[in-house]
């Protein structure tokens, strides 16, 4: 009976990933196929149990239902748009160093807006024109900007870190701090590839003008610097209130309650300052602050809650701790599943968070158990799902930008293999 339980498990697990291939609805994919497997192993309350216990976790509500909210109220106050242009006003005439410099500016803004497709969107309409008009082809104008959305890995909003820190008991920064050379090895590794692929294929001639084939909206014509700063306000307030800084007489009061901050009520002040800034309507900036934080509960929250479900179903079948049991005889193998699995399996869906949300709930909550450091195993699969949407042709942030650039989607996955490629590797057999 029990190989009859790990068998069905193995098929559930394939006909997930078939599902989520075909862009079946990724919640009801997980809940679906977990809930059966309990269903199947006589355990439904087992599924019950950790839908309800998913949705109730309040230190990671709270982080990732108050970064969206204030990223609707960056929107709505084109605070985001505004830090773009400011970016990107100074690139006019520098023709090949723009492809690493839209990497690296989209890196950064990545941090401040996590979400891969409306950080392309915004970047985008702005940076993909202004490449394409500087002598570089359509398709490298889109790889360079959805390969920087890389940085949304470090970004204190992203839900895999807080689900690591919720899982370890550590703070958001101190997650992020493990993070960040996971991260900016990737960074490095993906820069330096873009530089390679587009002198293989001769992605810049000096003199042409490429037109876009698509018509993009009219953006921000002149940067207003203040609105610019209020998508950094809660990343600064948090790196201060992380860094051992220096000891200033009359700072300190002033520097000493950043210490007491958390993600979430960074967040929110980052908001009521922009409300103060853009001297927008305090009911509009409420409004889309909760509108964002429903959003975040319905869109990424709802997907923890589902992988929580199918990790549930899984372990109902045994199939979680046969996998454990090998995997302590065979700790080998960890930094293969860490990094290979949630990269494959991002890059055939176009998410990386589902699979590394399934990752992470099943296999990182046992690292050390496996002998891993649990941050660093789940910090690694977050880097690993990152890497793989990038090389997926159906990753939205991909549709996003191939749209504005009039490009297919196969040649961005062209020229983000290889960058994607290497940094897994490198992670998995030179930092793991």
């Amino acid at each position: 009976m029990h190989d009859f339980y790990l068998i069905l498990a193995a098929i559930g697990t394939l006909v997930t990933i078939i599902l989520l291939i075909k862009k079946a609805e990724t919640k009801t994919t997980l809940f679906g196929v977990g809930f059966i497997l309990c269903l199947v192993s006589l355990k439904p309350i087992d599924a019950l149990n950790a839908f309800t216990f998913s949705m109730t976790q309040a230190s990671l509500l709270k982080a990732i239902c108050a970064s969206m909210g204030f990223a609707f109220v960056m929107k709505f106050t084109q605070c985001d748009a505004h830090l773009v242009r400011l970016l990107t006003a100074p690139l006019k005439n520098l023709g090949f160093f723009l492809i690493p410099i839209a990497f690296i500016i989209t890196f950064f803004i990545s941090i401040a807006i996590p979400s891969a497709a409306g950080c392309s969107a915004a970047v985008g309409a702005t940076l993909i024109p202004l490449l394409m008009a500087s002598g570089i082809k359509p398709a490298m104008a889109a790889t360079a900007v959805v390969s920087g959305t890389l940085g949304s890995a470090l970004s204190p909003g992203t839900s895999h870190n807080g689900i690591i820190a919720d899982m370890s008991g550590l703070s958001i920064p101190q997650v992020l701090s493990v993070q960040f050379n996971y991260t900016l090895v990737s960074a490095i590794i993906t820069c330096i590839s873009l530089i390679i692929m587009a002198l293989i294929f001769k992605d810049y001639t000096k003199g042409i003008v490429y037109e876009s084939k698509t018509q993009t909206k009219e953006g921000i014509q002149k940067a207003n610097f203040l609105y610019a700063l209020m998508p950094l306000v809660p990343i600064i307030i948090l790196i201060i209130g992380a860094s051992d800084l220096p000891k200033i007489e009359f700072l300190n009061p002033i520097l000493d309650w950043t210490t007491k901050i958390q993600v979430a009520e960074a967040m929110l002040l980052g908001a009521i300052l922009a409300m103060v800034i853009t001297m927008s309507s305090p009911s509009k900036i409420c409004q889309e602050f909760f509108n964002g934080m429903g959003s975040s509960y319905a869109n990424v929250v709802g997907i923890i809650v589902a992988a929580s479900v199918f990790a549930a179903g899984l372990k109902a079948c045994g199939a979680i701790d046969a996998v454990i049991e090998i995997l302590k005889n065979e700790q080998h193998y960890v930094r293969f599943g860490g990094t290979f699995i949630p990269f494959l399996m991002a890059m055939v869906t176009g998410s990386g968070d589902a699979p590394t949300m399934a990752f992470n709930q099943s296999i990182t909550i046992h690292a050390q158990a496996l002998g891993f450091d649990q941050v660093a195993l789940g910090m690694v699969a977050t880097v690993a799902g990152v890497l793989g949407r990038v090389v997926s042709p159906i990753m939205a942030a991909s549709i996003i930008v191939a749209g504005i650039a009039g490009v297919n989607t196969i040649e961005i996955v062209k020229r983000t293999a290889l960058g994607s490629i290497i940094s897994l590797i490198v992670i998995a057999f030179i930092m793991l």
